[in-house]
């Protein structure tokens, strides 16, 4: 059967697109949820003078999903949960879990829209991917920590030592031997 589709719908096209879907799945599911639109002549002429609206949209919405994957490019989201010795969790990190974390750092997504084959059931770093649009899919890191180790960061976090502290270290030392001071032991 062929439709006219009003809006976008996952897996099935963008709307303004003219398809061939089942005639079950157009009767069914998208002429009632006002979906789609019959592809007759009178819904074609109506297509053509709104063309341009839906490639507009559709534009729109691609720059919007391609500014909300710029701006999750290097967002790590931390998740605390209980865990046992060998790094199990007691629980499991689901999508809903990762939305209410993105939530803290004030980023809105939808949980239907991450690609999680599985929840997350032990500690350590995760990339999970979200599909944006159609067209972009963004990658977001989640760390998932144990509970009492959730306030320390992670030893690949921690920056070295600066240089300024061994080399007052060292003058301390010159220091003292000018005085004629053995040099301090180092503890």
């Amino acid at each position: 059967m062929e439709i006219i589709l009003t809006k976008d719908v996952d897996n099935v096209g963008l709307a303004g697109q003219v398809l061939n879907v089942a005639p079950g799945y157009a009767r069914n599911y998208l002429l009632p949820n006002s979906l789609a639109l019959l592809a007759n002549p009178a819904n074609l002429k109506v297509l053509a003078k709104k063309r341009e609206e839906f490639e507009t949209r559709a534009k729109a919405a691609r720059d919007q999903a391609v500014d909300l994957k710029n701006r999750i490019s290097g967002l790590v989201l931390t998740l605390a949960r209980k865990a046992g010795e060998k790094g199990k969790l007691y629980g499991a990190v689901t999508p809903a879990d990762i939305v209410e974390a993105a939530l803290a750092e004030n980023l809105t997504l939808d949980r239907k829209r991450l690609r999680l084959s599985e929840p997350i059931k032990n500690l350590g770093d995760f990339e999970v991917s979200i599909r944006l649009h159609q067209d972009v899919t963004a990658s977001i890191k989640v760390r998932v920590v144990a509970e009492g180790a959730a306030a320390q960061t992670p030893a690949e976090d921690q920056q070295p030592q600066t240089d300024s502290t061994e080399s007052t270290d060292t003058t301390n030392a010159a220091d003292a031997a000018k005085d004629g001071d053995p040099a301090p032991a180092e503890v």
